[in-house]
């Protein structure tokens, strides 16, 4: 991946990546060629040297069967927007300005475990469930669906780990800007409030010094 020194992040920046990311991209190269999945994982900071992504599959689905060349990789993405030139305040003084995207996404590289277990299948599924159901005030849980039930669904999946040994990440979030362009970027997204447009307005903020006493 092309990271520019400025588009950087620090490790904890990293590591928040992984733990809040929703679906991602698990990519293998198998003798077949490239083959693609999408899926919810969990982040384990102490699995290993530098953790691991837990997820299952459905068993339906053969890229767990097939022989991993090399590495595997799964993309993690964060939220992410387009970016108007007209939100640059430079954009009034010389117009030397162009449209970019702004975003946060890491590539994550290590080697992929498969768990053909139904206890080690049902505990990343409590796990995830559990996450994900947090926020409501009635959450489900996967004890109130009957255990004959639970079971058939656990046998039509297999487990999926990719032990991590190492991750390329970067965090486009117009740190390359002037201050009042960044600021312009902050009013604009706000103000726009398209789907992820308040997200990406914080992580400017965050993660951009110009920003951070706005």
């Amino acid at each position: 991946m092309y990271v520019p020194e400025h588009f950087v992040p620090d490790e904890t920046a990293v590591k928040d990546l992984l733990t809040n990311a929703g679906a991602s991209d698990l990519i293998t190269m198998t003798p077949r060629g490239l083959l693609a999945t999408l899926l919810p994982f969990e982040y384990d900071p102490d699995a290993g040297e530098h953790g691991a992504l837990i997820g299952h599959m459905a068993r339906g689905n053969d890229q767990w069967e097939q022989q991993v060349q090399g590495e595997a990789m799964v993309i993690v993405r964060g939220s992410e927007a387009y970016i108007t030139p007209t939100w640059y305040a430079t954009k009034q003084e010389h117009h030397r300005v162009v449209p970019t995207w702004n975003y946060m996404i890491a590539h994550v590289y290590g080697q992929l475990v498969v768990h053909d277990d139904p206890a080690w299948i049902e505990a990343q599924i409590r796990r995830l469930t559990d996450r994900h159901e947090a926020d409501y005030d009635e959450p489900w849980s996967v004890d109130q669906a009957p255990e004959k039930f639970i079971q058939r669904q656990l046998r039509a999946v297999v487990g999926v780990e990719l032990v991590i040994s190492r991750i390329e990440a970067k965090f486009k979030l117009s740190q390359n800007q002037p201050e009042e362009n960044v600021e312009g970027v902050v009013a604009g997204l706000e103000a726009r409030g398209q789907s992820g447009d308040a997200a990406v307005a914080a992580a400017v903020r965050a993660h951009n010094p110009h920003a951070a006493t706005s």
